[in-house]
């Protein structure tokens, strides 16, 4: 930690966030009970802002002076990374979102790393839009090819019918909680129970 200038009002709590809070957790215990959900089939997912150079408002400067410049304070580009875990504390592999509507918009082919994050399961892809924002389609994409074969595994392993209920917990964003993306969970991955973090709670 270190003395940071402030870019923005810290996110205000909800005024009833215990009880909003208490409720979830009683939902989430409930549906542990109810379908005997094991620690390794409890995953939480969120999605954070990269920036690729992190600037910063506050430099070392000679004492007095009146002009003091620092490096990528107005640096704005930057990737969403969605970052799953299980709740027996399994890393599941990364989505990482770049703004653009084709392939070029992602690292090269030859990017240092790339070949190596593929193979360990990572999902690499463009927003389809200009924004680096997940979308429906994303979100399709990692529940297909990120958390449904995660829990199809270790439902394997653990020796668990096809028909064990999962629970997957992700924040309460516009696009998480639409009708359409829940309908189609509700339709292509009917034993994932959809959990989310009250608003403002994250």
């Amino acid at each position: 930690w270190s003395v940071r200038h402030a870019t923005q009002a810290a996110q205000k709590l909800p005024t009833d966030w215990e009880d909003q809070c208490k409720r979830a957790h009683l939902r989430i215990a409930y549906s542990i009970k109810e379908h005997n959900i094991p620690s390794a089939l409890y995953v939480n997912s969120d999605q954070t802002q990269v920036v690729y150079a992190q600037g910063a408002s506050m430099t070392w400067a000679e004492t007095g002076a009146r002009q003091v410049s620092t490096v990528g304070e107005e640096e704005k580009r930057a990737f969403t990374c969605t970052v799953s875990v299980a709740n027996d504390g399994t890393l599941l592999p990364f989505q990482a979102i770049y703004k653009g509507l084709t392939k070029v918009s992602q690292p090269a082919e030859k990017a240092p790393y790339r070949e190596e994050c593929i193979s360990a399961g990572m999902l690499i892809e463009h927003s389809g839009t200009d924004t680096y924002w997940a979308n429906q389609e994303t979100m399709r994409h990692l529940v297909d090819q990120v958390i449904q074969p995660y829990f199809d595994r270790r439902i394997e392993e653990l020796g668990l019918p096809a028909t064990q209920k999962c629970i997957w917990q992700i924040d309460a964003w516009s696009v998480h909680r639409s009708e359409e993306f829940r309908t189609w969970m509700k339709k292509e991955h009917k034993n994932i129970i959809l959990m989310f973090v009250p608003g403002g709670c994250t």
